[in-house]
């Protein structure tokens, strides 16, 4: 070993040394948060370079990003001893997907010049199929046909291999138009994102001698982010690897948290199980965050059993208690942060520095109010600001157009959202009377009416939309702006276009638009409201200096901040009661990997809170229900004491007043209802990790009336499995296991 490749080796911990120079066979290195894996990665590669077992060309690194991928080909030729002529092949599983499929097109029935769809040509191209088919395009939604094709090749299935049940409808339809899509496709010479592994995939399955061309191109290679990978990847890595047996995977089990992208957490669990001789190397030693952060985030983790396990730990310092606050509600949770940060934190910490991080995107709405009033710069990352979203801006222009006839950009925004065959060339044609007359878009369109004197869809849709916006002036007067909003919402068709989508893109929108809602109630008028808006949506976005970084969880991994805030963390907003419905146990475990990571991005300080109250959206059946009692996250419990430093900022409150770990005494009276509440909810969810998601038959009937210890009584209006839906007499309906639901004569 020459004296360059020593001093590669002069910064690496134990460890990570060994993982850098273990030799031959299948490794896996389980690499904490901020343990060093993009370190070892790069070295690693550098080693095997150095010591010449093989050259740059036969090494192929496989990223998740392309930044990933650009900052390790950098690091890797800083620390290469000399310029080598070659390098290894760095990208992501798409980008060297993508080479490969171009040297070996015809395999699959393509030409090398192929094009790559993005997702807008992707749903054009199928919504073009299904109305080529005559298929109701509002019952089969070109973004669902979308999301099950993209599911299947994630499973590594093509058409004639995906197997439906004829009685289902939906994906029997679906699987129909997989078939004719992929043809088309075919034809156009073209592919999807999903095409280009899916087609190497079965090239490797299909051409021995291709795959072996590979088996000897790679004689090693190395997975970033290896708990990320979904089943097809997966299938793709095992199968380039398997002659030479040289598969390095670099992950954390405690921080796959995408299983809503198709991430398989079993692949890297069971990673040493299928690959025989596996070396498994523990990166335990954090770079990042104080010792009690680590400890907090160990301590919660360790209660998943679907874990390979490990403990981080720090020569940092011990570092401040976690503080965990109890707040009366979400509008005294977002004062409270936002004081802390003005008051304290930024006196010690750059606000670049400082990090909100929220379970769902509708939450930063609150502290975007907040520090708008009080002047705080922020930015949101990975997504827009609240009143920059799309569906946001289409409900206020809805408002605006109802609130002010002569507002032409509100009027031109609306007109055909949701669709209405109101097109261009109308448009146009509205803008040229408008511009020759004088006069506003709205007038000019009842006069391209009547001159078109025609009975056509674009103008009976015209003639709708202008008649329903006179309507809601009328009702405006008559009913509040907040459900004038919710009124607007529903007769427009924006609401139904929606949920019609049947995507989770679809339903973060419509969550947005209830916490939209519930915002208007913060305003005495409609003319309150939109004046309130303009000065939030019109401050100055180039301010200089520092901003207070707002984002969720999920859009966090990787970074790190001095400082971290992590508010709601409340029973059904997370862990989230949507992730819990569909996947039980295994939803559980995820949300609490996502709770270690958001725990993980802190470096020095971490907030923790919760409410008493959240504001919820009561919908048709209780439009007058405002606010929720809540029950606090089963994780609170879960943080170690010795941790913590539990505040309290609804009533006067000591910690010597509840321990955490002790048993409790139910009938005990408590001095604050939220940690009342978290006693209570020990009750609930003490088991409910274990919960069998059986088809078992349950004891219930629909129309039986029923109680709960929360919510009070209510009625069986559906059943699933053992899940009941019910209609409560004060909160509305309710999704809940029939474990926690006793039978009422009332």
């Amino acid at each position: 070993m020459n004296s360059t490749s020593q001093n590669y080796l002069l910064n690496l911990n134990n460890q990570q040394k060994e993982a850098v120079i273990h030799s031959d066979g299948p490794l896996l290195i389980l690499a904490g948060a901020g343990s060093g894996k993009t370190k070892v990665l790069t070295t690693r590669v550098v080693h095997l370079i150095e010591t010449k077992k093989c050259w740059a060309n036969q090494i192929l690194c496989v990223t998740f990003t392309n930044k990933a991928a650009n900052e390790m080909r950098e690091r890797i030729l800083k620390l290469l001893s000399a310029q080598s002529s070659s390098l290894p092949w760095l990208g992501t599983f798409h980008s060297i997907s993508n080479k490969i499929l171009r040297r070996h097109a015809e395999a699959v029935g393509l030409k090398s010049n192929f094009t790559i769809l993005d997702t807008l040509d992707q749903l054009r191209l199928i919504k073009n199929i299904i109305e080529s088919e005559n298929i109701d395009i509002k019952k089969i939604p070109p973004k669902l046909v979308a999301a099950f094709i993209d599911d299947w090749k994630n499973k590594g299935l093509i058409p004639s291999e995906v197997k439906v049940n004829n009685e289902n409808y939906i994906k029997d339809t679906a699987l129909k138009l997989y078939r004719i899509y992929q043809q088309r496709l075919k034809i156009m010479n073209c592919v999807d994102f999903g095409d280009l592994i899916l087609h190497c995939v079965t090239i490797f399955k299909t051409m021995p001698e291709i795959l072996e061309l590979y088996h000897n191109n790679f004689k090693y290679i190395l997975v970033d982010e290896y708990q990320d990978t979904n089943f097809i990847q997966n299938i793709w890595l095992n199968l380039l690897s398997k002659k030479n047996n040289n598969l390095c995977c670099v992950g954390d089990d405690d921080q796959s948290i995408y299983s809503w992208r198709g991430a398989e957490v079993k692949n890297i669990l069971n990673f040493d199980k299928l690959n025989a001789n596996t070396k498994v190397i523990k990166l335990e030693q954090n770079y990042r965050s104080t010792q009690n952060i680590l400890d907090t985030a160990s301590s919660l983790i360790s209660n998943n059993e679907d874990r390979l396990g490990k403990k981080l730990w720090s020569e940092n310092s011990k570092g401040d208690l976690i503080e965990v606050n109890c707040y009366n509600n979400g509008y005294d949770e977002a004062i409270a942060v936002a004081d802390e940060i003005e008051k304290n934190i930024s006196k010690e910490h750059s606000l670049n520095q400082v990090s909100i991080l929220v379970r769902a995107a509708f939450q930063t709405r609150e502290f975007e109010d907040r520090f708008i009033k009080i002047n705080l710069p922020y930015r949101v990352i990975g997504g827009l600001k609240f009143y920059d979203r799309a569906e946001i801006k289409d409900a206020i222009s809805y408002i605006r157009i109802i609130y002010q006839e002569n507002d032409d950009l509100a009027f031109e925004r609306i007109i055909n959202t949701p669709k209405r065959a109101i097109g261009d060339a109308t448009l146009k044609e509205i803008h040229k009377i408008a511009k020759e007359k004088n006069i506003n878009l709205e007038q000019a369109s009842l006069i391209y009416c009547e001159q078109e004197n025609s009975t056509g869809k674009t103008i009976l849709s015209l003639k709708k939309i202008i008649t329903d916006i006179q309507l809601w002036r009328k009702l405006s007067k008559e009913i509040t702006h907040y459900e004038l909003t919710e009124r607007v919402l529903d007769e427009s068709g924006y609401s139904q276009m929606l949920m019609n989508e049947k995507t989770p893109e679809a339903d973060s929108k419509l969550e947005n638009l209830k916490e939209l809602i519930l915002s208007m109630k913060n305003y005495s008028s409609l003319q309150d409201f939109l004046e309130n808006i303009s000065l939030q949506t019109s401050i100055d976005e180039d301010w200089k200096g520092e901003k207070i970084n707002l984002m969720t969880m999920h859009a966090a991994k990787g970074l790190e901040f001095d400082v971290v805030f992590l508010p709601g963390w409340e029973e059904g907003l997370f862990p989230h009661q949507k992730s819990i419905d569909e996947k039980g146990h295994q939803a559980i475990e995820e949300e609490r990997r996502l709770a270690y990571v958001a725990i993980t991005r802190a470096k020095k300080k971490l907030f923790i809170s919760f409410v008493n109250n959240r504001r919820i959206y009561g919908g048709k059946r209780d439009r007058d229900i405002d606010w929720m009692p809540t029950l606090p996250s089963r994780f609170i419990e879960e943080l170690p004491k010795d941790n913590i430093n539990i505040k309290n900022h609804f009533t006067e409150y000591q910690k010597s007043d509840f321990d955490f770990n002790q048993e409790i005494d139910y009938d005990k009276p408590s001095r604050s209802p939220g940690w009342e509440r978290l006693k209570q909810a020990k009750k609930n969810i003490n088991n409910f990790n274990k919960i069998s998601y059986s088809n078992n038959n349950t004891i219930f009937k629909v129309g039986e009336s029923v109680t709960h210890d929360d919510f009070g009584n209510g009625k069986v209006i559906h059943i699933e499995d053992n899940k009941l839906i019910i209609i409560f007499k004060k909160y509305g309906e309710k999704k809940i296991i029939d474990k926690f639901i006793k039978k009422s004569n009332g």
